[in-house]
């Protein structure tokens, strides 16, 4: 029989002992207490599950779920490290056809949803906190651009069947000028909310490919917490790679310019 030797009685030792840290933190991370409520009020819904879910590294996953059995009114609960865009998803039994998803800017707290089955994101009226508010008075203001985008895509369509080149002319310089108006719109609106997580998000989902120096504007005037916060964290680190694929673009005008110096000398 062997008897094992001082080293390898700690490497055995080691082993437990990374173990048993693994299997605290993972009863840690379960036991997290919830710090948000969600609660909801579908009126005409009698049967269904619906699903509170958030996008994690770019996957729709659930994070808590209720079945409806006869009661339109659900509560779901969550725990999250930073305010962040949520969803409220229902999934219903008999009639796939109002499958939909609301989404909403949730931070800890309670959020509340009331909604109609027939009309699910459309009728939904949320009483949130300040995040949600602004990202609302946000969307209301381009629903203004987008009403006026939809008129200039009619103008164009009839200037096409026309064959009116003048006029076309015109309707694109007033879109690049609508164009240019609400990137400057929301550049201006997240650096007006810096204190507010709403601030990141717009400039990572709204106008991400807008010039690196307006999404530079948007970091720099971030107050500290907003930047350590998830959509802070995401949007420094999606300004490192643009500004990387911009040098690198650079290089290759560079290289191209030089070489074709080389030919014609």
């Amino acid at each position: 029989m062997k008897i094992p030797t001082s080293k390898e009685n700690y490497k055995q030792m080691k082993k437990i002992s990374i173990l048993l840290l693994a299997i605290i933190a993972l009863i840690s991370c379960n036991n997290k207490e919830s710090n948000l409520i969600v609660n909801a009020n579908i009126e005409g819904l009698k049967k269904g599950t619906v699903y509170l879910q958030k996008i994690e590294d770019t996957l729709m996953v659930d994070v808590d779920s209720v079945k409806v059995n006869g009661n339109a009114n659900i509560s779901l609960e969550a725990f999250i490290k930073s305010p962040q865009v949520m969803y409220l998803y229902l999934k219903k039994v008999d009639n796939s056809q109002y499958d939909d998803r609301i989404d909403f800017f949730a931070e800890e707290g309670e959020v509340t949803i009331n909604t109609t089955l027939e009309k699910f994101v459309t009728d939904a009226e949320i009483i949130g906190a300040k995040n949600q508010e602004k990202l609302e008075e946000y969307r209301k203001m381009m629903t203004r651009f987008n009403d006026k985008n939809l008129e200039l895509i009619k103008e164009n369509f009839e200037a096409q069947k026309e064959e009116n080149e003048e006029k076309l002319i015109e309707v694109n310089k007033q879109y690049e000028s609508l164009l240019k108006r609400k990137y400057l719109y929301t550049v201006n609106f997240a650096i007006n909310n810096k204190d507010l997580e709403v601030a990141p998000y717009l400039a990572l989902s709204e106008v991400f490919d807008a010039n690196i120096k307006y999404l530079d504007t948007i970091y720099n005037s971030l107050e500290p917490k907003v930047k350590k916060s998830m959509y802070g964290k995401e949007l420094k680190d999606f300004l490192k790679e643009r500004k990387e694929e911009q040098k690198e673009i650079e290089n290759i005008k560079t290289e191209e310019t030089d070489t074709t110096e080389e030919n014609v000398s």
